[in-house]
């Protein structure tokens, strides 16, 4: 492969192959415009060439630069011009403890699903044709982000500060958590796939919704609630008529907001009835809600996102699913700030499901109040290291400002 300096690349430029960054991680696809974003996200990265077998066979025109090709082939174009996220000062910011340093292409994976997946609800949100293989490529990545990466992955839905994306970066976190109780279950694969496909499509109905309730900061009026809850039956819509998945997928996205108890909606379906991938995503979904900050209220630490799941008492959620899902997270899932009795603080990186209370840790600040840069610290066993237990949970944007 040849190689192309950075700095002479400029939004536009088409490619007869496909363009690689580092470790063979794919750029942009044959045939498809170079955005500014794009380059943005290199230069922010420190990567200074990429590397093809093509040759620029066409310069974009302004059309095409602005929709883009999502159609056109299996893999959704990286990004789409419209000020979300990814900017030049993104890739730096996203995280508050930054894990970008850490593992770099997990997190450069991560975005990578949000931005795909952004630019698939772009086009269907501007009624630009979508096919489905560009979205069960994104689902397949992700699988094999989620059974490669696992850590990782967690780990950035509750570290990550992913600054725009709301939408696709909530529907990727679901189906990540989605993932891990689809495999904590034991399905067979094709059936992880349904779920992994319905968990990053079960609120595309949002983009048939005003942007004004969207965006509302506050309670929302009794009318502006029922437009809301009208979302899932505009999904299912739209993965069964306009994307063409079959009833095992869109039946998730239909269902995901049914209750256990049979007082949810769209149809108040209760109990075994409710599709087992509906009820799947409801508990990933409910979780992700919880830890997201939102135009609306801040997010919560992962503990009390993880108490009040456990509060529920049947109403809401499969019990045999919350309890899968406990098993694989933890009660302090991967990426929580905690809080010693020897009051040093440390972040959880792996999780016991034998004991959800005394996860593996690594300390960020130690008893005596030294701060350790990402690499530093020692890593703790609270399994094996019995003199030593979790306080409480902290927020990690109340640890930033203390490091600030």
């Amino acid at each position: 492969m040849k190689k192309i300096e950075v700095n002479t690349l400029k939004p536009g430029l088409i490619f007869s192959d496909p363009v690689y960054i580092e470790d063979n991680n794919l750029l942009v696809p044959a045939g498809i415009p170079l955005r500014k974003k794009d380059i943005d996200r290199l230069k922010s990265w420190g990567i200074d060439t990429v590397e093809t077998d093509g040759k620029i066979t066409s310069e974009a025109s302004s059309k095409e630069k602005k929709t883009g090709a999502a159609n056109a082939t299996d893999t959704v174009p990286a990004d789409t011009d419209g000020g979300k996220a990814g900017s030049a000062k993104g890739a730096s910011n996203m995280l508050s403890l930054t894990e970008v340093q850490e593992n770099t292409s997990a997190y450069r994976d991560y975005i990578n699903l949000i931005e795909k997946l952004d630019s698939v609800f772009n086009h269907v949100a501007d009624g630009v044709s979508v096919e489905a293989r560009s979205i069960d490529n994104i689902s397949s990545q992700l699988l094999q982000g989620v059974r490669e990466q696992r850590d990782s992955f967690i780990g950035f839905i509750l570290g990550g500060e992913v600054s725009g994306y709301e939408l696709a970066k909530s529907s990727v976190n679901t189906a990540i958590l989605s993932a891990l109780i689809a495999q904590e279950l034991k399905l067979a694969n094709h059936k992880i796939l349904q779920i992994t496909t319905g968990a990053l499509l079960h609120d595309m109905g949002m983009l048939r919704l005003p942007k004004e309730i969207l965006d509302k900061k506050g309670g929302l009026s009794d009318a502006e609630l029922r437009r809301i809850k009208s979302h899932p039956l505009y999904t299912h819509k739209i993965v069964s008529k306009e994307l063409l998945y079959p009833e095992e997928v869109s039946i998730i996205t239909l269902q995901h907001h049914e209750r256990w108890d049979g007082e949810g909606y769209p149809r108040q379906t209760s109990g075994d009835a409710i599709d087992l991938g509906a009820r799947i995503v409801s508990v990933a979904d409910a979780f992700e809600a919880m830890v997201s900050q939102k135009s609306y209220r801040n997010s919560m630490v992962g503990y009390q996102a993880m108490k009040n799941l456990l509060s529920d008492n049947s109403r809401r959620f499969d019990p045999d699913v919350l309890k899968a899902f406990i098993q694989t997270m933890g009660i302090y899932p991967i990426g929580s700030i905690v809080l010693l009795n020897n009051g040093a603080m440390a972040r959880v990186i792996e999780v016991h499901g034998e004991a959800p209370l005394r996860p593996k840790i690594h300390v960020l600040v130690d008893e005596f109040g030294k701060v350790f840069k990402s690499e530093e610290g020692d890593t703790i066993d609270l399994l094996t290291e019995k003199s030593l237990f979790i306080a409480k949970a902290v927020d990690p944007r109340e640890l930033a400002k203390q490091n600030a």
